[in-house]
């Protein structure tokens, strides 16, 4: 695993190439509600970032496309897949080829995936099947707060400025209207979370990860 900051670097045939990251949602929102604030800080520093949505069907697709434009700009890489929602347990054959396809392209320094664990099946699906193909890259999985209540623990910290944060949110509530309906998708929920992720790493406002496994390079 690599352990590595936002600003870092690194050089091949002795040139500086950009850090190269990896968000990977099952659906259209989760990288967004789980690591926009981090990919916001990672496009500013300069990373590149590349984006894959496994079930993106129709207006879901529609959303993650203007999502990520506005978000990670409009040269980001951007690949969507149609995989039915809350049945990847049984695509799981299809869920792997599809992060295999994407390992074969992308050598990503950091993958920010859902968690294994997550009381969703989609989102455990992923979580478990990312560790098993992304074997030298720091993978970090993030956080979706929902009603099953499964928050987890988190041992990795990204701290937000405040104007971050807003971003994200007006960002969600934009972009996302296919799901406003639901109770928790509101701005307490994601505020609040925040702000609580902060507390635990003495700021204002943080976005929290789980990390399996990493690498300390002396």
């Amino acid at each position: 695993m690599l352990g590595l900051t936002l600003n870092d670097s690194r050089v091949h045939d002795g040139r500086s190439e950009k850090p190269v990251a990896l968000a990977m949602g099952a659906h259209s929102d989760d990288v967004e509600i789980g690591c926009g604030g981090t990919l916001a800080a990672l496009v500013a520093a300069n990373w590149s970032i590349h984006l894959l949505v496994l079930s993106a069907v129709g207006d879901r697709g529609d959303e993650a496309r203007r999502s990520a434009a506005e978000l990670l700009g409009p040269a980001a890489s951007v690949v969507l897949h149609e995989i039915p929602d809350g049945r990847f347990p049984a695509f799981w054959g299809e869920v792997k080829e599809a992060l295999e396809e994407t390992a074969a392209r992308v050598e990503p320094d950091l993958v920010l995936a859902p968690r294994k664990g997550d009381a969703h099946q989609d989102h455990d699906a992923v979580g478990s099947i990312v560790m098993t193909v992304f074997r030298s890259s720091l993978i970090l999985h993030y956080e979706i707060p929902k009603w099953d209540g499964d928050l987890s623990r988190p041992n990795v910290y990204v701290p937000l400025e405040e104007h971050q944060l807003h971003r994200k949110v007006d960002l969600l509530k934009r972009h996302f209207v296919s799901q406003r309906r639901r109770a928790w998708f509101d701005d307490e929920t994601f505020f609040g979370l925040a702000r609580l992720r902060g507390m635990e790493c003495r700021a204002t406002y943080a976005e929290a990860f789980e990390c399996h496994k990493s690498l300390l390079i002396i």
